[in-house]
């Protein structure tokens, strides 16, 4: 291992010629993950190859091309990535899926919801206003529920808050919440009872001010793990949650607000589906490896239903009009499309995790740019 933990490992070119060659003496050829007792062969292999992926001498048997006209008989089978005992190199996350999904997804509902609020109450849209507080209030009440039940007890999440760190994704969306969580229950509150207007108003205007960061801080809080698939999108993860925030409440206000005042959300709507969707491909062209779980199995299917019910819920936003009905199922397409995109992310990090290849590769990769070099512990003289 490396001594700041990444989980490189030392390699030497000449053993590594060594071994390409095979044993001399008719014994069994290396494989990855298989070498012989007393060997200090590294453990990935010749290169690393994982299973279904091109190997790095070809199948045994096969020629490669030379100068002369006898092709050199390759003694080394496909190589195969594994980790020492078959384990992963990270270890998973131990979030319960529902609750941490939900929570992710609930809290960009509830941010993206006070926005809308705000602008429903500056611009004299009572209709557009009044489901935006209810839905932000259970939104993140639902939420909040989300994060305590994976905590196990309410008090681990107020624990959180005995400090403010700045430099901790956790700590500053702990605050955040705990801040937002009363304005937009206040906001509620007022205009359920029909009293304290006044209260109600400002509460709304400065849940709108939190809203945004508390629809898009569990992006950085995700990036901010060594899990390969949350890791490597750092870049484009908060743009790619911002969209889909915004999309889930101009679905919630298209279905429950009257179409004739639900101008902006149809906006915000069409809005929210391009910065989602193109942040999305963005992120998974730049990611390189670490995007193949984004793409397969189940969060595969996932992401794909979101691309779909996103731009399908956004176009009937649009051309629905004012039609009640239309409005409806854009506004179910949207809600249904920021949940399977949030669900998506967060079990592919989840496989990521799992598999030794989507940690391993990335960093010889950037060993690689870097021009090969590797920071040795004093008195080390071993080769790279």
């Amino acid at each position: 291992m490396t001594p700041d933990g990444s989980g490189g490992f030392w390699r030497s070119p000449r053993r590594l010629r060594t071994v390409a060659r095979g044993d001399r003496d008719g014994s069994r050829p290396f494989r990855e993950g298989t070498a012989t007792p007393g060997s200090d062969v590294t453990r990935d292999g010749v290169g690393g190859a994982r299973p279904g992926r091109e190997a790095v001498t070809g199948a045994p048997g096969k020629r490669r091309g030379g100068r002369g006209r006898r092709g050199e008989r390759s003694m080394v089978p496909d190589a195969e990535f594994s980790s020492y005992y078959g384990a992963p190199v990270l270890k998973k996350p131990t979030w319960k899926p529902l609750d941490i999904a939900g929570y992710l997804y609930l809290g960009g509902l509830a941010g993206a919801s006070s926005l809308l609020a705000a602008g429903g109450q500056l611009t004299g849209r009572p209709g557009l206003a009044v489901p935006a507080k209810l839905g932000a209030a259970g939104a993140i009440s639902l939420s909040l529920a989300a994060l305590v039940h994976d905590l196990g007890r309410p008090s681990r999440f107020l624990n959180m808050l005995r400090v403010f760190k700045p430099t901790s994704p956790m700590s500053v969306g702990s605050w955040l919440v705990a801040g937002y969580a009363p304005l937009a229950l206040t906001a509620a509150a007022t205009e359920v009872a029909g009293r304290y207007r006044p209260l109600g108003s400002a509460a709304t205007l400065a849940s709108a001010v939190l809203g945004p960061a508390v629809a898009t801080y569990t992006a950085v809080l995700l990036a901010d793990t060594a899990v390969p698939s949350w890791h490597e999108g750092y870049r484009e993860l908060p743009f790619v949650f911002a969209g889909s925030a915004a999309t889930a409440a101009s679905g919630l206000a298209l279905a429950a607000a009257p179409p004739a005042q639900a101008g902006p959300a149809r906006r915000l709507a069409v809005l929210g589906a391009a910065l989602e969707l193109g942040a999305v491909r963005t992120m998974k062209r730049r990611m390189g490896l670490a995007a193949e779980p984004l793409e397969q199995g189940g969060p595969g299917l996932l992401m794909r239903a979101a691309e779909l019910l996103t731009t399908g819920g956004a176009v009937l936003s649009v051309a629905g009009g004012r039609d009640r009905r239309l409005a409806v199922a854009a506004g179910c397409a949207l809600l249904a499309g920021s949940a399977a995109l949030r669900f998506g992310v967060f079990h592919a990090g989840v496989a990521s995790a799992e598999d030794p290849a989507y940690t391993v590769t990335p960093q010889r990769e950037r060993l690689t740019a870097r021009g090969g070099q590797v920071t040795r512990p004093p008195g080390d003289s071993r080769s790279t």
